[in-house]
């Protein structure tokens, strides 16, 4: 750069607005780019003034930003100026201004690198709060679509028009109780509902039987926590019994504790 492009090629207002002149101030120009522009500061009195100006609004910037040093920090730093050589006051006066701005623009670098780092943080931490949130509302989607084929799976088992409907009336062992089962022989499947029985005790449960030629032949123990249940199907049965047993069920019926029973 010569100091011919200061002269020729930028007027006064392109010098300005290049920048050149904050780069001058903060000392990022080179031995010979320093003296042209000293040279056009001497000569050009209104970009003098402008300069002056310049300085001073960074200067002000500066100590208004600026942060004293640790104690040990400052300790060293005298330390090391005593050993070196002596300085006339007034480039100790530049110097000292110019090394207080770079110092007070680092600061505010580093507070807003801190802040824009703050930022990110916050807007990742946000983005892994809606990306949970995504994933628990999919999985809600996923368990309502499942509720919703195995509630499509059992309206069309129940009302398959091979399907008999077959209502279990509770006895006088258990006057409230009542039952629905679906059986369809040509599919060989048995559908139960259970809602309609009375609770029992956690040491007790219900059971299906089919009785095929007076021999009772289990069906399954019926769950207590459950709306629909497949049962077995058994072959040439003529009747279907519910009996009160033991809690895991029994390998054989407890008679004198059936509530209900329906013929086929």
């Amino acid at each position: 750069m010569g100091y011919n492009r200061f002269d020729k090629m930028m007027d006064k207002k392109a010098i300005r607005d290049t920048g050149i002149l904050e780069q001058y101030l903060l000392g990022e120009l080179s031995d010979s780019e320093n003296n042209e522009i000293e040279l056009l500061l001497k000569e050009d009195t209104e970009l003098r003034t402008y300069f002056n100006t310049l300085e001073d609004d960074f200067e002000k910037l500066a100590f208004e930003n600026a942060i004293d040093p640790p104690e040990h920090i400052k300790a060293s730093i005298i330390n090391s100026l005593e050993d070196q050589k002596i300085i006339p006051i007034s480039q100790k006066k530049n110097n000292y201004k110019y090394l207080v701005i770079a110092a007070s623009l680092a600061t505010l670098f580093m507070i807003s690198t801190g802040w824009l780092y703050t930022q990110w943080q916050e807007s990742k931490n946000n983005l892994n709060i809606v990306l949970n949130e995504t994933e628990e509302l999919r999985e809600q989607i996923v368990a309502l679509e499942e509720n919703l084929n195995e509630t499509d799976s059992w309206y069309n088992a129940i009302n398959n028009p091979n399907a008999i409907q077959l209502v279990l009336k509770g006895n006088q062992l258990s006057p409230n109780s009542n039952a629905i089962t679906y059986v369809n022989h040509k599919e060989k499947k048995v559908i139960l509902n259970p809602q309609g029985l009375a609770s029992l005790g956690d040491d007790q449960t219900y059971q299906m039987w089919a009785d095929v030629d007076g021999e009772m032949i289990d069906m399954g123990v019926i769950p207590a926590d459950q709306d629909m249940i497949i049962m077995k199907y058994i072959d040439h049965a003529e009747s279907i019994n519910i009996t009160i047993e033991p809690a895991g069920g029994n390998d054989h019926p407890t008679v004198e504790k059936l509530i209900s029973n329906v013929l086929l």
